[in-house]
Order: structure tokens, then sequence, then C-alpha cells
């Protein structure tokens, strides 16, 4: 069966955007394939975080990976697997600076500050190792991960060619076609869970919350009759509510005003996460159990990735 791998940065609150672009495709592949969906813990801190925060940013994600549907696949926490780490610095050792200098989120944030940490130029050769242990056929990847599967492919086949074939070399694959879901108040770019509130819809947010949100995200002047149709660069305001409506299975057809179209934009999106936030509720008032479920999972990724280290520890000469 196909083994495939993604892992979540807690680094906010997962989004509507995360469940259209990323979470729903993730179940519906279930079925075809033994997955793996952590949460990458460790990369959190790449940047200042508060300990506390970290932590309520973890059980928050853990809790709804598991109520958005994510039962059968193997759920797990980066750093409850010591073998992300350990085959990390090995991975560093075929790294080059040059490489990771490259890197486009490093070189973009090094710009806007003074200092960053080391663990920011150095994540991508983690991330690496978070895929190379499990060798995973495919990795899911939309266009601001690319770079970084790249990069992994590459430090795969230098080890290999350096110290023999001990890695498999995973496939780029384009995910199976999720909603692109935009800031509601910069609809030029994309809804992000570390981006501010006001343009994300959290999966959490009530209603009340939702309704206020999509009644303030961005449209623009046009008010004539064509004025709710899909135009990507002349109303990317407009074509985001509507393609957030397709996507939670509704249809702009026959609206014919922005606030008819929010209206809708409303409703379809509380539809969408309200069984989501009802199993929420039910997952938070028992914690035992979502933690029971990460911890098999990753006492289940610590079987399958010892034999990728061992394997790598030999074959440098550890």
């Amino acid at each position: 069966m196909t083994r495939r791998l993604s892992l979540l940065t807690p680094s906010g609150r997962l989004t509507l955007g995360n469940l259209l672009g990323a979470l729903r495709p993730m179940r519906a592949g279930q079925d075809s394939a033994e997955c793996f969906y952590g949460i990458s813990d460790l990369h959190a801190l790449t940047t200042p975080r508060d300990a506390a925060t970290l932590r309520t940013a973890i059980t928050e994600q853990s809790t709804l990976l598991l109520a958005v549907g994510l039962d059968r696949s193997t759920l797990f926490r980066q750093s409850r697997v010591p073998a992300h780490t350990e085959l990390s610095f090995l991975l560093e050792c075929v790294a080059t600076t040059g490489e990771l200098g490259r890197m486009t989120q490093f070189k973009e944030k090094s710009r806007r500050h003074e200092t960053v940490r080391c663990s920011l130029f150095t994540y991508p050769v983690l991330m690496a190792a978070d895929i190379l242990l499990y060798r995973p056929e495919q990795v899911p990847v939309g266009d601001d991960q690319r770079q970084h599967i790249e990069l992994t492919r590459d430090i795969a086949l230098r080890f290999n060619a350096t110290y023999g074939e001990v890695f498999a070399i995973p496939e780029i694959t384009v995910p199976p076609a999720g909603a692109r879901v935009m800031d509601l108040a910069e609809p030029t770019r994309k809804m992000s869970k570390s981006g501010p509130d006001a343009g994300s819809i959290a999966l959490l947010d009530p209603p009340d919350v939702v309704r206020r949100k999509v009644a303030r995200a961005v449209t623009d002047s046009d008010t004539g009759p064509a004025s709710v149709r899909a135009d990507r660069d002349a109303k990317p305001g407009v074509t985001n509510l509507i393609e957030i409506l397709t996507a939670c299975g509704g249809s702009a057809d026959g609206i014919a005003t922005y606030g008819a179209l929010k209206a809708a934009v409303t409703d379809a999106v509380v539809a969408e996460l309200a069984p989501i936030q009802a199993r929420y509720a039910e997952l938070a008032a028992d914690p035992a159990y979502v933690q029971e479920v990460f911890e098999r999972g990753a006492e289940h990724c610590r079987a399958v990735t010892a034999p990728v280290l061992s394997a790598a520890r030999e074959a440098v000469g550890l």
C-alpha cells in the first residue's frame, strides 16, 4: 500500500484554509494509503514561542486532527519520535550552508529580524529527516513547500551516493484538489494559521465570529448586475468568497449582491464547521483518549523509523 506523510506545525490555530486545502484531502486519502500524520512541534521552536502557548496549541491541534476525521491514520507528535532529531544531524553532515541559505523562508524571516535562531536555518534538514524516516512514496505539497521537498530529494540522493543506498527518494505530488482559501482581509495572500485573526476563520470560531469575519471580508466597489463573479485578478475578494462557498457545498448561482453572497458563505461555513466543533467538544472532554491515540501513534512511528535510522547510522560508520 502507498505510504503518505504530512506534518502540521502548531504555529497558530487551524483555519478553514487548512481544512479545505489540506485536512479534507488528507482525510479522503486514508482509504487508499498508509497515512502518517504528525504534529511538527519541534518546528514551532524555530521562532520565539511561549511554552504555555505552545502546549495549548499542541493540545488543540491534536484534538482537531481527530475531530476532522483522521482517526484511520497514524497520528503522532514529532518530538515523541527521537529518530527525527537523530537523523537530522546525520543529514546536516551532507547538507551545505549554501543550500540552506537559499531557502525562501529563512531569507524572508532573516531580512525582517536582526537575529534569527539557528534552528530556522537548519530546520529544512529536520524536515528532510521527517520525510525520509518513513520512506513515503508520495509527499503531497503546495507551492510554498516544494522547495523544501526538492532539498529533501537532493540531500537523500547525495547521502545515497556518498554512503550507499539508504533512503527512498520520495516523489513530489500535487495533493487532491483542495480549495486555495485566501485571507478574508487580504485576499491576495493565503489564509494562514499564523496570520492576522481578522482575515482567518479558525476551525473553532463560533457562528457569530464567523458571521462577523465574513461580513467584514474585502470585496470591491463594483455593484453592477454582474458584480458577483469569479475573477482572481480583478476581483480577488469576491472570487475567494465564491470559492469558499463552493468548497463548502454551496453555489453562487443566482446571487446578485455582495450581502447575499456573504450570507450564503456564512451559512455554508457554519454548516461545514458544526460537526467538527461538536466532535471536538466530545474529544476535549476526554483528553486521556486523545493522548492515548497520539502515544500509540508515536510508538508505531518509533518502530517504523528505527530500521531507517539504524541503516543511516551504520552507513556513515557509527
